[in-house]
C-alpha cells in the first residue's frame, strides 16, 4: 500500500529525512514513532502530496504521489496534527462539502455521509456548528472527513492530541475498528496506544529509520538492562553487597522503610535473576515481600533508540 524508496527532504540546509525506505502492506496498522523533529510529519506530508521531496520516491496504492498525485490522493485520507476545519459550518454541511470535493455525489454521497457519521459517532451532532463542538468531537469530524471517500489508506498524524483519557480511549477503539477495512499509518506520542493498536512499528530518529518490527519483537530485542523490584527484610544486614555478587546483577538501589528495604535490582538485558535472588534470601534467612520483574515496554525501546546525551 505504501512504498518509500530513498526519500530525502531538505529545508534550507537542514536535512529533515535522509534517504529513508520502508513499506506498509495492505491491511496493516503501523505506528510511526519518533521524537519531535525526527521527520515523522515531513514524511506523512510527502505521502499525502502536501510536500515535494528533495529526492527519492513515494508510492501509494501503486501510484507515485507526485507524477500521479491525483490518483494517489483519491486512495488516501489524511488527518493532520492540527485538524483544518471550517468552524462556521455545520457538521453535515462540512462533510457533504468535503465529500463533493473528493468526487462523491448523489446517493453515494448520502450513503457515505451516513456511514462515516455512524462509524465516528457523529449522528447526534450533524446539525451542530463545528465551532461549538468539543475537541474530541472536532477530532472525530476530521477523521470522518479523511475517510468519507472510502480511501484504501488512512494517514493519521497525532489523532489523539489534546484529548482527555476517555476521548483517547474512544479514538483508539475507533482506529482499531477502522483497521478492519483500511491500511493505517499512525503517528502518536502515546506509546501504550501503539502497543494496543498497531501490528508493526516504525521508529524514525534524526531523519533515519532506526527500527521496523512488531511491538513484541522490539521489546524482546531490547538491549538495555532490566529491573527486578524487591522488597525485603534483612535485619541488621545490608543486602546490597550480597546481591551484587550474583552474576548478572549490575546495580542495586534499595531504601530503608522501617524494617524493610525497598527498591530495584538492575540486571543484564534479557535475563531473569529472580530465582537466584530468592535462593540468596533463603540462604541468608531474609524475608521477601515483593520479588517481581518489571516488563519492558515500547517506551523503553523508544528511549533506547532515540536517546541522545544532552
Amino acid at each position: 500500500m505504501i512504498k518509500v524508496e530513498h526519500l530525502t527532504k531538505q529545508y534550507a540546509g537542514i536535512v529533515a529525512i535522509k534517504g529513508i525506505s520502508f513499506e506498509v502492506a495492505r491491511g496493516e496498522i503501523v505506528g510511526f514513532l519518533g521524537p519531535n523533529g525526527a521527520g515523522k510529519s515531513t514524511t506523512m506530508r510527502i505521502l499525502a502530496s502536501y510536500l515535494p521531496p528533495t529526492s527519492g520516491r513515494a508510492m501509494v496504492a501503486g501510484f507515485d504521489v507526485f507524477t500521479d498525485s491525483l490518483k494517489a490522493r483519491r486512495r488516501l485520507g489524511y488527518l493532520a496534527e492540527n485538524v483544518p476545519l471550517y468552524h462556521d459550518m455545520r457538521v453535515d454541511e462540512y462533510l457533504r462539502y468535503r465529500g463533493t470535493l473528493k468526487g462523491l455525489s448523489g446517493r453515494k454521497l448520502v450513503r457515505r455521509l451516513g456511514a462515516t457519521k455512524e462509524l465516528c459517532g457523529l449522528k447526534e451532532v450533524g446539525r451542530k456548528k463545528i465551532a461549538g463542538l468539543s475537541k474530541g468531537f472536532r477530532q472525530r469530524v476530521g477523521l470522518a472527513e479523511a475517510m468519507i471517500h472510502e480511501p484504501d489508506l488512512l494517514i493519521l498524524d497525532e489523532p489523539t492530541i489534546g484529548l482527555d483519557p476517555n476521548q483517547i480511549r474512544q479514538v483508539r477503539e475507533l482506529i482499531k475498528s477502522l483497521g478492519q477495512q483500511h491500511t493505517i499509518l499512525l503517528s502518536t506520542h502515546i506509546l501504550s496506544e501503539v502497543e494496543a493498536t498497531c501490528n508493526r512499528v516504525l521508529i524514525i530518529n534524526r531523519g533515519q529509520i532506526e527500527a521496523s518490527d512488531t511491538p513484541y519483537n522490539l521489546v524482546t530485542q531490547l538491549r538495555t538492562a532490566g529491573l527486578v523490584n524487591l522488597e525485603i527484610k534483612t535485619g541488621s544486614e545490608d543486602p546490597t553487597q550480597y546481591l551484587l555478587k550474583i552474576p548478572g546483577v549490575k546495580d542495586v538501589q534499595l531504601k530503608i522503610d522501617g524494617p524493610w528495604r525497598k527498591g530495584s535490582v538492575r540486571i543484564e538485558a534479557n535475563s531473569d535473576l529472580r530465582e537466584e535472588i530468592f535462593n540468596l534470601a533463603v540462604e541468608r534467612k531474609w524475608i521477601i515481600r515483593e520479588l517481581s520483574k518489571e516488563r519492558a515496554t515500547l517506551e523503553d525501546v523508544f528511549v533506547e533508540l532515540t536517546h541522545t546525551e544532552g
